[in-house]
């Protein structure tokens, strides 16, 4: 009977190994697939590890955020991929969202929409109910914190401006970015989400804490109050 070649990383040429990759050419080089491969270590009888790695990415568009929803069963589902991996792919990847919630040490000024989305997106495009959170500046438009002030359920969620205004004057903040997602995708503000702007907005302006944008973040990307001048107080 003719021996089952082995399918592990172990086995192949070192060229071919995520590991030796790594460690020969640094982590930037490897692609999402080899460092998935290298959480799984081995695949099955029909593929390598990275074969199977590019087969769960496929199975999420190669998106990382939708990877990092699935449910323990849902990774099970693919063959290669027990409990053991399946616990090893979520850890990993809710230990790469934890890091993203950890602010910088070196401090960025926010000049832009793009780099408030830049500094809060990773913590909200994968969630699947709503967050508020806010952005606190000092004048010269540094950042301070980011802070996580509401989570709600799968369409709304409550924003309580007494905390935001505390959290802020805490914090010795002259400008707040308030953020928060849309589970379903949807870029469009609500009714609700132009209310609590420009209440915020008229607060603000009485505490001297400027409301300087309001960015709504899904899936699909990001939209700015402020971008679409709809930051004037009514």
């Amino acid at each position: 009977m003719k021996k089952q070649k082995s399918t592990g990383i172990k086995s192949w040429s070192d060229v071919d190994q995520p590991r030796e990759k790594l460690l020969i050419k640094g982590r930037e080089s490897l692609s999402d697939a080899e460092l998935l491969a290298i959480l799984i270590g081995s695949g099955n009888k029909e593929m390598t590890a990275v074969g199977l790695a590019q087969k769960i990415l496929k199975s999420v568009s190669n998106n990382l955020h939708e990877l990092g929803r699935k449910e323990l069963s849902e990774l099970m589902a693919f063959k290669g991929i027990g409990e053991a991996k399946s616990i090893t792919i979520t850890a990993a990847l809710e230990i790469g969202r934890r890091r993203q919630l950890i602010d910088p040490i070196h401090k960025p000024i926010i000049r832009s929409s793009r780099d408030a989305y830049n500094l809060i997106a990773p913590m909200l495009v994968d969630i699947n109910h709503e967050e508020f959170w806010i952005l606190l500046m000092n004048h010269g438009g540094k950042l301070i914190k980011r802070l996580k002030v509401s989570s709600g359920g799968v369409s709304q969620t409550l924003v309580d401006p007494k905390i935001i205004f505390k959290k802020a004057l805490d914090c010795l903040a002259s400008k707040i970015i308030l953020v928060h997602n849309h589970p379903s995708g949807s870029l469009k503000p609500s009714k609700s989400d132009i209310g609590i702007t420009q209440k915020l907005q008229r607060g603000g302006k009485l505490l001297d804490v400027r409301v300087d944008d309001h960015i709504i973040i899904s899936e699909n990307g990001y939209f700015s109050f402020a971008d679409e001048d709809m930051m004037e107080i009514i």
